[in-house]
Order: structure tokens, then C-alpha cells, then sequence
């Protein structure tokens, strides 16, 4: 008897094994919101990601934890803040680190109930280790990836900051199947078309662009006009109300400033790459979405869609990541599949971190109460439904953005403050924070900035920022900076 129950329940196992929801999970690096749907460029040319989020829920109103790609995918994957791990810059792998050796990510945490996970392209930041750190991470691992197709030579002048060999963008004679991202998604077609029938996947594609070097192939370049019409609106002497201390999270970077690409004849050029890759990619999500159409898993398959930072093209005054705007901040985000509302459009604020505890309810696995991230089930059911907490963005410790539904609070390390009305002025460029008659907003602010803020984890290394309060400077990759050095150009 107790050998015939032991099969009834290893059968009933099966059985709800495959009844739970497969899952996509689809990472896009340094996408800001220039996606058709979210409005953020009106020439933006995304059909396939705007299909999504037609099929599910797009989170108007969501924002990365850091503005960089190791501390962000870190937190997201941990769902833990940058200023719980410490994990602030490029470095530490969190793994090297004693306390979060163990800790379970959320691959894991599906693969612990079941689940096939399997991940090719850029989804945690850089390498994990060998062979058998790779086998705890995910059970299949992909070998397509990384940029593909490079010029002989680059493609822009060389530019100041170090002429990184990252820094590059435009178009070049090249096929769109010689890049890493269309492998990508070529690895996770052969997945979807070869799943078994009877276990469910977790399978995370990451994609590459439209992180710099920005190559596109000539139908992608051509999909933009060859004209100022292209260029986001940028104002003249933005930075004039803002702190001298928002220059410190991104003084010497390997992003040029806008003036750099203005006087180079580069400011176009880059803003037509970048929209180039981001239509390229969200080809590539189509090619992923239309093999679960094709394969008959659509209805049984949540798909989550995330950037894991925004993006300058010129905004403030500068290009790439590393602040605490909305430019910098924001990033797209959607839910679609069992359990997800079709068609919503959420402006209630949301955090990457949030992704873990909602695809662990949404699917149906055991819950964890040492998660940081809230669960977007309420507002997957219902967009209105509200929450109180807003986003939460933090960049190197003691730099903190607070981003509600209708403002952004920034504070910096150094106690200066802005505030910007987003409902009134969506480009940010009024600073509001030292007019009397919104102290009362940010007190209400103020009180979500983190109680944690830990320092810089052992192991922190290139481009994480130390402050010193008694001194008045601040470190950056061993280079000390003062109040009143210069700002490079």
C-alpha cells in the first residue's frame, strides 16, 4: 500500500508540474523607455514589444534599483536593494561575497520547485565561474551571446573619456545573424520548439543591445530619418539648478558629454544606432513570441519583458547611464500571460526587484519572506489598485532617488536635494527642491529613503563613488575629486 501511494503521489507531482505556467523572461541592457508604447521617443519603432503589452500589463511608471548593470541585475535577481548587498559597481560578483554565497536567486528559486531553467545572453552581469557554480545558477546554459559583428576598426573619432573600445556605434556592412542578440534568440526558438511536455521551463533570454558599441545593420538605420527630427528635446544650461554633487555620479565616465557628440557631429548618429538596436531587439522578441504562438504554449506561459537601467542620448547634458533621473531610471516593464489583465497600463510606481515575488505568485510556489520586492499582483489584476511604496533607486551609497507616482526626490551623499514635478514637467528641468511651498512633499520623501545603506561590499572596484563628509570629496576608481574641480567635458 504505502508503494502504490508513493506512485499516486509521484503522479499527482507530475501532473501539477505540468499544469504550472512556463516562464519567459526576457532582459533587454541599457533600454529606456524609447519603446513605441511607453512613449518615451515618437519615432520609436517597437511593434512587437507594443504586441506584448497589448497581451498583458506594461508598467508605465518602473525603475531600476541601480543605473548600472552589475548592482541592478544583482538586486533583481536577489530581489534585495544595492544598499542591503553592498553591491554598488561592476564588482563584486555576489557570489565572492560571504552572505550572499547561498543566498537563492530567483532561477533557482524555480528550479527548486520543479522547474527546467535555462538562460543564454546577458542576464546576471558578466561571468558566474566555472562549470559547477554555472550547473547551481541554471540547469541548461546557452553559448550564443555577446556583440557578434564588429568592424574592423571603430566606427566614431576618439573620444575623451578613455576612448573605450565599448564607445562605439552606427552602421557597417554586417548580417542581423551575425549578431550575438539574434543567436539569442535563435537558442531560445530551438528551446520553446523542443520543450518537454511534461516539465515546465524557466527559460531567460538576455539581450545585448542597445548597450554601446550600438552596431546596426543598414534596414534597422534606415527605419530613422537622416535629420535633427531624430534628437530628443534637450534645454540649454539644464544643469544650472542642479547640485554640483549630481556631476559626481558620472565624472569621469567612458560616456562622452552631449557637448563632445554635438561638436563632433555624433549626437545624431548615436540617437539613430540606438533606436537602429532598438528595433533590431524587439525583432527578437517577435521571434520569441511568435515560436510560443507556434508551439501552442502562449495561453500557459507568463512572459516578463525588463531593461535593466535606462539610458542619456544628450538629456542633462551627458550620454549613458549613471543617474538618478527618470532617463536614467526608468526602464520598461511587462507582464503577460495566466493571471496577468490584458491591456493594462499601470502608472503606479514599480521596482525590478518587485519581478521575484510576483512570478513566484503568479505561478504559484512557495513564498519568501526575505525578499525586499513587493508582489505587482494587485495591479496586474487591476491597474488602479495603489501602493503606497514607491520606486526606490540608489547609486553608490547615500545617492538615492524617490520616484511616486506624480514626483522624483533626489538626495546625494552630500545632503543636496532636487525635485521635479513630473506631471508638470516631464523632461525634469525645474528643480523645485528649494522653493518653500513643497517642503511638505519632500518630507513625505524623505522617509523612503533606505534605513539600510550599507557601504561598498568587499571587492567593489570601477565606478563606485565613496564620500567623505568630514573632507568635502568623494573617491571615484582611486582618483579623489573636489567640490570645486573642474567638471570634465
Amino acid at each position: 500500500m504505502k508503494q502504490l501511494a508513493l506512485i499516486l503521489v509521484l503522479i499527482a507531482g507530475t501532473s501539477f508540474a505540468a499544469e504550472k505556467p512556463n516562464v519567459v523572461f526576457i532582459a533587454i541592457d541599457d533600454q529606456n523607455d524609447w519603446i513605441g508604447t511607453m512613449g518615451g521617443h515618437p519615432l520609436a519603432k517597437t511593434p512587437h514589444i507594443d504586441k506584448l503589452a497589448q497581451r498583458g500589463t506594461l508598467f508605465l511608471n518602473a525603475h531600476c534599483q541601480a543605473p548600472l548593470c552589475n548592482p541592478s541585475r544583482t538586486s533583481l535577481m536577489l530581489s534585495l536593494r544595492p544598499t542591503t548587498t553592498g553591491v554598488y559597481g561592476l564588482a563584486p560578483w555576489f557570489r565572492t561575497l560571504d552572505e550572499w554565497k547561498d543566498r537563492v536567486t530567483l532561477p533557482q528559486h524555480f528550479k527548486a520547485h520543479g522547474y527546467r531553467t535555462l538562460t543564454a545572453g546577458k542576464i546576471h552581469h558578466g561571468g558566474v565561474g566555472g562549470p559547477q557554480q554555472r550547473a547551481k545558477e541554471f540547469d541548461v546554459w546557452g553559448s550564443a551571446g555577446g556583440i557578434g559583428a564588429k568592424p574592423a576598426k571603430k566606427l566614431i573619432p576618439p573620444a575623451p573619456m578613455g576612448n573605450h573600445p565599448l564607445m562605439d556605434w552606427g552602421v557597417f556592412p554586417h548580417r542581423d545573424e551575425d549578431k550575438g542578440d539574434y543567436q539569442v534568440a535563435s537558442w531560445a526558438v530551438e528551446q520553446i520548439q523542443s520543450a518537454p511536455q511534461d516539465q515546465p521551463f524557466f527559460l531567460a533570454a538576455g539581450f545585448f543591445l542597445p548597450h554601446v558599441p550600438c552596431y546596426a545593420t543598414q534596414k534597422w538605420f534606415d527605419l530613422y530619418p537622416d535629420d535633427d527630427s531624430v534628437l530628443p528635446v534637450v534645454k540649454e544650461n539644464d544643469r544650472d539648478d542642479t547640485p554640483r554633487f549630481s556631476w559626481y555620479l558620472h565624472w569621469n565616465l567612458p560616456e562622452p558629454r552631449l557637448k563632445w557628440v554635438q561638436d563632433n557631429q555624433q549626437w545624431r548618429n548615436l540617437v539613430r544606432s540606438y533606436l537602429a538596436c532598438t528595433s533590431f531587439v524587439d525583432a527578437q522578441v517577435g521571434r520569441i513570441m511568435q515560436a510560443l504562438d507556434e508551439a501552442g504554449l502562449s495561453e500557459n506561459t507568463i512572459v516578463v519583458l525588463w531593461g535593466d537601467h535606462g539610458w542619456h542620448l544628450g538629456e542633462k547634458g551627458i550620454t549613458g547611464k549613471n543617474t538618478l533621473w527618470d532617463r536614467g531610471t526608468r526602464v520598461p516593464l511587462i507582464f503577460a500571460g495566466p493571471g496577468v489583465s490584458r491591456g493594462g497600463r499601470c502608472t503606479q510606481p514599480a521596482e525590478l526587484l518587485d519581478i521575484y515575488p510576483t512570478l513566484i505568485e503568479l505561478c504559484g510556489l512557495t513564498s519568501r519572506t526575505d525578499l525586499e520586492g513587493l508582489s505587482l499582483s494587485p495591479q496586474l489584476k487591476d491597474v488602479n489598485a495603489k501602493r503606497e511604496r514607491p520606486a526606490i533607486t540608489s547609486h553608490n551609497r547615500g545617492n538615492h532617488g524617490i520616484r511616486s507616482e506624480r514626483w522624483r526626490y533626489i538626495r546625494y551623499a552630500d545632503s543636496s536635494e532636487e525635485l521635479y514635478d513630473l506631471r508638470a514637467d516631464p523632461h525634469e528641468w525645474t528643480n523645485l527642491a528649494a522653493k518653500p511651498e513643497h517642503s511638505a512633499i519632500i518630507t513625505e520623501h524623505r522617509r523612503w529613503l533606505p534605513k539600510i545603506d550599507v557601504p561598498p561590499a568587499k571587492g567593489s572596484e570601477h565606478r563606485v563613488l565613496t564620500f567623505d563628509s568630514d573632507t568635502d570629496e568623494a573617491v571615484w576608481e582611486g582618483k579623489t575629486i573636489r567640490r570645486n574641480d573642474p567638471i570634465p567635458e
